[in-house]
């Protein structure tokens, strides 16, 4: 029996497939393994033209908050994703040690630091935007965030500012 294979299918997307296209990302989580999602796909958002917008909020203040953001950790403890027993995270310096491995395999990976992937965000033209509510709860001014931040905004703001775009929630 022959069986023919179609040929793959390829979206067509147009010649201005970026044109006029917004992507708005919410970081709400600021664990190592979190960060990297968001600035990834803003990063790769960016370089197809997309008008980026990411809003920080709750545990995503830690990828914005100058004193936080170059020390993020990653944590076993409830991540089955890394296919290790649960029991492993709580043993003393296991977060340590799997904060340092991941580190290692972004580096190795040629991806920047987190600090460092947020001037690239920036100097590409992404938008940073801090949330208001998570700023207040949290007690943190202007002064206290990463110098890309544009604002301090609330979440109806941010729904104006990004009307009809793409929306992600990490």
């Amino acid at each position: 029996m022959t069986t023919e294979t179609e040929p793959a299918r390829v979206p067509d997307f147009g010649d201005d497939a970026a044109t006029g296209r917004t992507l708005a990302i919410i970081c709400s989580k600021g664990g190592l393994d979190m960060a990297y999602p968001a600035l990834i796909l803003a990063n790769a958002a960016l370089g197809e033209g997309v008008q980026t917008h990411l809003f920080f909020t709750f545990w995503g203040f830690d990828m914005i908050t100058k004193s936080r953001m170059a020390d993020l950790k990653f944590t076993v403890l409830g991540n089955t994703a890394t296919h290790l027993p649960q029991g492993l995270g709580g043993l003393p310096g296991m977060t340590a040690m799997s904060t340092h491995r991941m580190r290692e395999q972004i580096a190795g990976a040629g991806v920047p630091e987190v600090p460092d992937f947020l001037d690239q965000i920036v100097a590409s033209g992404g938008h940073l935007w801090a949330c208001r509510l998570s700023a207040d709860m949290m007690q943190l001014s202007r002064e206290d965030l990463y110098d890309g931040v544009e604002d301090i905004i609330n979440a109806a703001d941010f729904i104006e500012k990004t009307a009809g775009a793409q929306l992600l929630f990490i």
